[in-house]
């Protein structure tokens, strides 16, 4: 965490980009080639196809992110927020195995569901915690960290992304993206003891249990 000394940052922000930097490369890696790989690999596959599967991925996300965060809103502590941003990085994680089985369109768009699914709850967890969490006086140069440090990565990862396709095939990429996902959702319990010390100490049923059944 030496790259973070000189903006003395506080810890959840620390980890809060790196996690964001290790999923958004992940993410790169695959974003390049992903319409080839629908087009020659998937069953009737082709480019208006394409485009419907991004469509659904987008609206989908997008329409989600409200209700997730008006409930969000509406619990008590970080608990939920943390879940949700843990679990939708997970949920998101999967879905690049799943590519390694899809054949057709069908699989494609329930895959692509589940990523909308998984993204908007990862997002509105992951904003909240930052919104939070942010130092104050320092909030442009730390959201100028995560866009810059995710931007970078993202490009760098993009091009890396088509030499690995090349050479090695798309299953490499897959594999990769996702492991980057849950690497990034693994690293984020470093930060549970410090936002909610009682849900790290009850373990994730109990935490979940009272996330969902707590009086608002």
């Amino acid at each position: 965490m030496r790259i973070f000394k000189p903006f003395s940052i506080n810890p959840v922000i620390k980890y809060l980009i790196l996690a964001d930097l290790i999923f958004w490369s992940g993410w790169g890696l695959l974003a390049p080639i992903f319409s080839v790989f629908l087009v020659e690999k998937i069953e009737g596959g082709n480019l208006a196809l394409a485009g419907l599967a991004s469509g659904i991925y987008w609206v989908l996300k997008s329409i989600l992110r409200l209700p997730i965060g008006l409930f969000l809103d509406s619990r008590k502590g970080e608990e939920d927020d943390f879940w949700f941003l843990f679990f939708g990085l997970i949920f998101s994680s999967l879905v690049p195995f799943g590519y390694l089985m899809a054949k057709n369109f069908f699989h494609v768009f329930l895959l692509q569901i589940l990523e909308a699914v998984g993204m908007a709850m990862a997002l509105s967890g992951w904003t909240v915690i930052f919104t939070r969490h942010i130092d104050q006086g320092k909030e442009a140069t730390e959201w100028a960290l995560d866009a810059t440090s995710v931007g970078i990565g993202i490009g760098l990862c993009g091009i890396l992304g088509g030499m690995i396709a090349q050479v090695f095939g798309y299953k490499v990429v897959f594999f990769l993206f996702g492991v980057c996902g849950i690497f990034s959702a693994l690293l984020l319990l470093r930060i549970l003891k410090i936002i909610s010390p009682r849900s790290a100490k009850k373990g994730l049923v109990f935490s979940l249990r009272e996330i969902f059944f707590q009086e608002k």
